[in-house]
């Protein structure tokens, strides 16, 4: 990551804290109302192929729900309907920013993955890990959708997880390292500013 991309992440997170908090506690609010605690999900993910990190979301599963894994259609059950907005929003990630002040994460990168993917796929993690991951990045904008539409249809883990070792991780791959290829950081700014608009985007 080159200083000018650290120097923007550390800005855009101290300024999108302040409308944040209040936001945050006030999802806190209704998520300890209607699901209890814990209210935050905390998982490993990787910042390099060999060094992981504690990624921090909003508990949007409920308790004893298995948080192993991708998200596919075997976990639909587990996910209260008043929280699918908040999944669909990307509210829940408003948590990622602590991640992005410790310097886990960036805010435009690939999506940071499992442990299991990675050593499953070193030499592609390998090339992808190169840049830090992010909140949000060009696969997550051109691919989220139709890797929601392939998942959505498994019915168990084993499926889940078939489904995005062959058709999603392969796919968001090829969109990562385009990225790569042209990172600066005005292109980082189209990025962020496409991902602010999207849920307010019909269309």
């Amino acid at each position: 990551m080159t200083p000018q991309k650290r120097l923007l992440d550390i800005i855009l997170a101290v300024l999108l804290l302040i409308p944040a908090i209040p936001v945050l506690l006030v999802l806190m609010g209704i998520l300890l109302v209607i699901e209890g605690r814990p209210l935050f999900y905390v998982s490993e993910r990787m910042k390099t192929p060999t060094q992981g990190f504690a990624l921090i979301k909003l508990r949007t599963m409920r308790v004893g729900a298995s948080d192993g894994g991708v998200t596919g259609g075997n976990k639909s059950n587990a996910i209260p309907p008043v929280f699918r907005a908040l999944r669909k929003s990307r509210l829940d990630e408003l948590p990622q920013l602590w991640n992005v002040l410790r310097g886990d994460m960036s805010f435009v990168g690939p999506r940071p993955p499992l442990r299991t993917y990675v050593n499953d796929f070193p030499a592609l993690y390998t090339a992808v890990l190169r840049n830090r991951p992010g909140i949000t990045g060009l696969a997550s904008l051109r691919f989220h959708a139709h890797e929601e539409q392939l998942l959505a249809v498994c019915a168990t883990p084993a499926q889940t997880d078939h489904v995005y070792r062959n058709r999603c991780v392969p796919r968001k791959a090829v969109l990562d390292l385009i990225y790569q290829r042209n990172q600066s950081l005005c292109f980082d700014l189209v990025l962020i500013w496409e991902t602010a608009r999207k849920p307010f985007h019909r269309g």
